[in-house]
């Protein structure tokens, strides 16, 4: 058996940039995976892959010629079935044979019963079993199989379908489905080409490198390991996507210190990716635009520089854009200045078409656009963009009123009225990503002061996780009442997210009311605000604010798991469907700390003995939470009243003080009178004041030790 290294490239038209990444990486995998379930592979195989704009290849170490042997069983019948009684087999057993395992109709079956054939008891009956050795397959025969497999599990965005011109039975004719034209195959086991065929291809030894600056065509691999140096060297490509992109953040880095003054390209790990996917081999110049262009929102020409051109625009020390920006060429000449020129001449009219909209924006206010807001369509249920502005003022007017004074209010509810408008300006309308930023500078212009501006600018915060929160109290009204708008709205006319849908970012929008509300502090009950937003909608919505407070605890304690709390800890605090949601760490914490008392195990095991009772014994009618001295006859019940009697006082001012982690540690102590009540007192006695009285004892007990948490979720 013949061990090397493999290289499968597969060459083709320009690849989907912002996939090429995926493409890369699923390609390796695929082909992986393949060779894996084939037997093919050892236990020190390594997978590289390789993506550029026109190519996707894997190198995989240690592949053997040839799979391994491996033991094969084939269950038969019953032996009932299959043998005489003689042990000679039986026709039914010679047809399966036949069919099942390819044994012609020659050979003897008696001998292969003896040699190959077993007995085995599967639990029901004796069960006849064929074992034998499988023989290692060449690889040749089986990778062509592998490649196929690995394309057609690749992620691809949109199938192009094209037709082949050779090796095809018409040619012109006969169509081929794949993410871009396909042009070339490489398959080199070692330094031996695998002829294997894919997409009407078959597959050699030979690549085309780049474009213009490639040194040979083709160029000719001599072995699977010499892939990447030999396309560098005579292709003039990095092959390597991670390689690549290293050497343009280095490249960046390098001309942004040129620059000088604390220079710094602009941090966009999406758009360098994309960058990545679209040069073979990167050289970084840079350009320069006029200083006029900067007196527009620097947001509005970064995003024109990065989405449209791909250009990496650079900051000064103190975060503010500068006339210059970089751009990666897939090109090296000696005399840059025609590339310079080139793109400088490109970005000119987009900076201007910003400038244009900005400069035409300003001459309409805010509030002339509300009228406008009318007639965009928000929701075929819910309403124009209008009707919306409305229910985010009245749920906003509503928050402030009680976070703060008149002040507040009136901020919050100016801020509402204006957040949307800026969705029907000349900026946002050609570039929406600045929807929020667009209507704070706006806001500034209309001299509206920076409390406005700021709300209306950070309303749609937080955009994503770890996004920054609302800047001040007004913005966090406004952000909270457009949030909770969406939500209510949503839920309230049935448009929920499924497993991989949600259209409207409901569980985003959940999440950003949970930060709010916890970061901020807010001193905001979580029921009152989902009902206090039902009435903004009049008629057009049902209240579903049960659902929607459960969606809401659901992202809440998925977050917690995910900060590292253990999911007993969070279900115990969750149970309770606590309503200040800035006060569940608190309570998290100090359940954490009762968890590591020795008494804990014991108490949260009673605590859940306690509501079982308890459960049973409301069937015939609420349990009053009274307790008559008088009727407590045994010692352990008169011992267990007096414990409450004396730490439960104390227990409730730590909690009624904020102290949970104090008021869980205090009603510790209760354990030893818990115990030796239910060793030695029966509950349901018969006489039913008695009862009552010991039930209510209890419902005393379950009320003081449930305040933080429900503790029976703590019990093993």
């Amino acid at each position: 058996m013949n061990i090397q290294n493999l290289l499968i490239e597969l060459f083709v038209e320009e690849l989907p940039p912002k996939a090429l990444k995926k493409l890369g990486e699923a390609f390796g995998k695929e082909l992986y995976r393949g060779l894996e379930g084939r037997e093919f592979l050892t236990e020190s195989s390594v997978l590289t892959t390789f993506a550029s704009p026109r190519r996707l290849a894997a190198h995989i170490t240690a592949v053997q010629s040839d799979s391994l042997p491996k033991p094969m069983e084939v269950k038969l019948m019953p032996k009932s079935v299959g043998l005489a009684s003689d042990g000679s087999p039986t026709p039914a057993l010679i047809k399966k044979l036949q069919t099942a395992l390819g044994y012609h109709a020659e050979v003897d079956f008696a001998s292969i019963i003896r040699e190959r054939v077993s007995e085995v008891n599967d639990g029901k009956n004796i069960v006849l079993v064929h074992k034998d050795i499988a023989t290692g397959v060449p690889l040749e025969r089986r990778l062509e199989g592998i490649l196929e497999e690995a394309l057609a599990k690749l992620p691809i965005p949109k199938v192009m379908s094209y037709q082949l011109e050779t090796d095809c039975e018409l040619p012109g004719w006969s169509s081929v489905n794949f993410v871009r034209p396909a042009h070339g195959l490489v398959a080199l086991h070692g330094s031996t080409v695998v002829p294997v065929k894919a997409l009407g291809l078959t597959a050699g030894n030979s690549t085309q490198g780049h474009r213009f600056e490639a040194a040979v065509s083709p160029v000719v691999l001599a072995d699977a390991d010499s892939y990447a140096a030999t396309l560098k060297k005579d292709g003039a490509v990095i092959a390597s996507f991670a390689e690549r992109k290293a050497e343009i953040a280095r490249q960046l880095a390098a001309a942004a210190a040129q620059v000088g003054n604390g220079a710094r390209p602009i941090e966009d790990e999406a758009l360098l990716d994309e960058v990545t996917a679209l040069v073979e081999r990167p050289n970084v110049v840079t350009c320069s635009f006029e200083t006029e262009f900067l007196d527009v929102p620097q947001e509005c020409l970064i995003l024109t520089m990065k989405a449209n051109q791909k250009y990496f625009p650079l900051l000064d020390a103190a975060g503010k854009l500068t006339n210059k920006f970089l751009v990666v060429s897939n090109i090296s000449p000696e005399d840059t200045s025609f590339v310079t020129g080139g793109n400088e001449r490109v970005v000119r009219p987009r900076l201007a078409d910003a400038k244009f909209f900005f400069d035409q924006d300003r001459k309409k206010t805010l509030a002339s656009r509300v009228e406008g807001l009318s007639k965009v369509v928000y929701h075929n249920k819910l309403g124009t963009q209008g009707e919306r502005v409305e229910r985010v003022r009245a749920i906003a007017k509503a928050i402030a009123a009680q976070l703060g004074d008149a002040a507040l209010v009136a901020d919050a509810d100016l801020a509402a009225q204006l957040a949307k408008t800026d969705l029907v300006t000349d900026m946002v309308g050609e570039f929406p990503e600045l929807q929020g930023i667009m209507g704070g500078y706006y806001a500034l212009n209309d001299g509206l002061g920076e409390t406005v501006a700021h709300a209306i600018e950070d309303h749609y915060k937080p955009r994503f996780a770890g996004d920054t929160l609302p800047r001040n109290t007004a913005g966090v009204v406004v952000a909270l009442a457009d949030k909770l708008e969406t939500l209510v709205g949503m839920f309230g006319i049935g448009n929920l997210p499924t497993g991989d849908r949600d259209p409207f970012a409901l569980r985003r929008h959940a999440l950003g009311v949970i930060r709010m509300l916890v970061e901020k502090d807010l001193p905001l009950q979580l029921n009152d605000l989902l009902a206090g937003a039902v009435p903004a909608f009049g008629n057009k919505i049902t209240d579903a604010s049960a659902p929607l407070a459960d969606f809401i605890y659901d992202r809440l304690a998925g977050s917690l798991r995910e900060q590292g709390y253990r999911a007993q800890e969070v279900d115990a605090v969750m149970a309770l469907r606590p309503q200040r949601l800035a006060l569940v760490e608190k309570q998290l914490a100090a359940v954490r700390a009762f968890a590591a008392l020795p008494e804990s195990p014991a108490l949260a095991a009673a605590n859940k003995r306690v509501g079982n009772i308890l459960k049973k014994a409301e069937v015939e009618g609420p349990v009053d939470a009274h307790v008559n001295p008088d009727l407590l006859q045994e010692k352990a019940e008169q011992d267990l009243y007096a414990a409450l009697q004396r730490f439960v006082p104390e227990a409730n001012a730590q909690f009624d003080a904020g102290d949970y982690t104090a008021s869980l540690q205090t009603l510790a102590v209760l354990r030893a009178p818990v115990d030796a009540f239910f060793d030695d007192v029966m509950v349901n006695a018969e006489q039913m004041d008695l009862r009552l009285n010991r039930q209510g004892l209890l419902k005393s007990l379950h009320e003081a030790m449930n305040r933080v948490a429900d503790l029976s979720r703590l019990a093993v």
